[in-house]
């Protein structure tokens, strides 16, 4: 399709009929997009269901897991928090691998369809796996309560699913991003909106899979709690496909892959970086020519000549440097994602200890107060979207299409509120400690400190809270800044920091065991929460966090915005 301008004059009207095309995208058919029939919210909504669907069984399998680890499984509390931990991790690592695939290999679309019948599959032999036998009744000790096929096959599931969900996660939101155009002022506007709605819809699935399926697994049946989200993810697949014939899709090009363009960059200035002449292209801005001479050294062969094959394009290597720009923001947010682990593991087994009773007869499950972090975002997007936008738009008269503040102030605003959120969480935990030294059970593990569960809403409305600045400024951050055709790449660096946060906080529960535990003594993080002092611990967290927000802060001021 040429670019000459195609009008209609009717009743003195000039109208261009190529605005309702959209370039460089395509329909389900290969045939070109029409701006009213494909694309936008029509197309969000189905991809946004897929999302919400698989959120929910995440988490119904996430919330819990350390309740099922302790439990069923026999794990010690410490075991048990770091394999959670680490398999969090693993699950947040592995978009990298899946947004690898997708966007070198199979497509976005592909990818996500692949996944989601993994999922499906890997949930079913988890809730399966629950219905193998244990020896619980002959049993000495809890570590011993369940056979090591049972083990084996929980753990080999709850790989798979992270597996799917490596795949899943990057590629579906990429992909509802993808369906609004950034050249167009209004869809730019929505783009924007969306990365807050879509937050919105994940956190929605998510608080209801938690209260609904721990409460499940806790009362009625693993097996049960586990094979909810399986239904639930095959139902997801359908209604994603049933989409199929709105979506935008990405035009293939003969142009090369963006994997390959980065790659040759960064090999060529390698070889370069010794033989290279000490000339900097002056094409180049001075200070970004000072901070990436390396990558400078792509624009030049090692004799000074223009040989073919040894030199690469200045677009090229803006596009690496667009890439490497983000390295030092990432690794500031790692103090952010060790917090942002907390909620799932110990946060639980500190309401595992309280009074969880509603009325005479019924106790809450531990886990379910998670869902009030989502709460919290359900609550708070709106309210961000509708009044805290305008209102900060109208204050630093900031516009193209975003909030008034930018994406790099939304993120540090929400490590600060994580920060105090690990304060508060300290505080409660040190009232808790307080309140079982005075009835007289530090030294009774199973005993139920009567203190309400309800005194830890607000470390869980602090996380979420936080999440609401930090997650949703680090999605949309990671994706607008990547190159065009490596945005499920940008996703996934975005839940490759909480991947790394996950191992980071094993390492640091290993060293807390280390130094505070042993020779018989409880340290800090003990199967007896009332001889232990996880506020010692949360205080510890908050203080790494504070640190790697003072760098932080530094990073972002330094940041060059990647503006296309």
């Amino acid at each position: 399709m040429d670019d000459t301008s195609i009008t209609s004059h009717h009743a003195g009207v000039e109208s261009p009929l190529l605005d309702n095309f959209v370039d460089g995208v395509v329909d389900y058919k290969g045939g070109p997009v029409l701006r009213s029939k494909y694309g936008c919210w029509r197309s969000a909504y189905f991809i946004l269901g897929v999302d919400v669907a698989e959120r929910f069984a995440y988490y119904g399998v996430k919330a819990n897991l350390i309740t099922y680890l302790t439990g069923p499984l026999g794990q010690s509390t410490a075991t048990a928090a770091k394999n959670v931990n680490i398999w969090s991790g693993t699950a947040s690592l592995l978009p990298l691998v899946g947004a690898f695939i997708a966007d070198g290999f199979l497509g976005r679309y592909l990818t996500i369809i692949l996944a989601s019948l993994l999922y499906t599959l890997a949930l079913a032999l988890l809730a399966f796996s629950t219905l193998l036998p244990s020896y619980c009744e002959n049993a000495v000790g809890a570590s011993s309560c369940s056979s090591q096929l049972r083990v084996t096959m929980s753990f080999i599931s709850l790989y798979l699913v992270a597996f799917a969900q490596g795949g899943h996660k990057p590629c579906a939101q990429a992909f509802g991003a993808d369906q609004f155009d950034a050249d167009n002022p209004e869809e730019r506007k929505a783009k924007s909106s969306f990365f807050n709605w879509w937050y919105f819809g994940l956190c929605a699935g998510p608080a209801v899979g938690i209260f609904v399926l721990s409460y499940i697994q806790d009362n009625l049946s693993w097996g049960i709690g586990f094979g909810i989200p399986c239904i639930v993810m095959g139902f997801a697949l359908i209604i994603f496909m049933l989409g199929t014939r709105t979506y935008r899709f990405g035009e293939k090009t003969e142009e090369r892959s963006a994997f390959v363009r980065i790659g040759q960059v960064f090999v060529i200035a390698a070889r370069n970086w010794q033989t290279s002449p000490s000339a900097i292209s002056s094409e180049l801005p001075h200070q970004d020519s000072q901070q990436f001479k390396f990558l400078n050294k792509a624009l030049v062969s090692p004799n000074g000549s223009n040989e073919d094959g040894t030199v690469c394009s200045l677009d090229e290597v803006e596009e690496a440097r667009a890439v490497l720009r983000l390295v030092p923001i990432w690794v500031t947010c790692l103090g952010y994602a060790i917090v942002f682990v907390q909620p799932t593991t110990l946060f639980t087994k500190q309401g595992a200890t309280m009074d969880r009773s509603i009325g005479s007869s019924f106790d809450i499950p531990a886990a379910t107060l998670q869902s009030f972090s989502g709460i919290c975002v359900l609550i708070l997007i709106p309210i961000y979207d509708s009044v805290l936008v305008p209102v900060t738009i109208a204050i630093t008269k900031r516009h193209s299409g975003r909030s008034g503040i930018t994406m790099l102030q939304r993120i540090g605003t929400g490590i600060f509120i994580s920060i105090v959120s690990m304060i508060v969480a300290a505080l409660i935990e040190t009232k808790r400690l307080e309140t079982a030294r005075e009835h007289g059970l530090l030294d009774d593990p199973d005993a139920i400190v009567p203190m309400k569960i309800w005194w830890l809403l607000p470390q869980y409305l602090l996380a979420g809270a936080g999440d609401v600045f930090a997650v949703v400024g680090m999605q949309e951050f990671f994706y607008d800044q990547m190159p065009s055709d490596l945005r499920s790449i940008g996703l996934a660096l975005y839940l490759s920091v909480m991947g790394i946060g996950s191992f980071l906080s094993s390492f640091v529960i290993s060293i807390v065991q280390k130094m505070t535990g042993g020779n018989g003594e409880d340290g800090w993080i003990s199967d007896n929460m009332n001889l232990g002092h996880i506020d010692y611990f949360y205080y510890l967290l908050a203080g790494i966090s504070a640190v790697a927000f003072i760098i932080y802060i530094y990073a972002a001021k330094s940041y060059v915005y990647n503006r296309r």
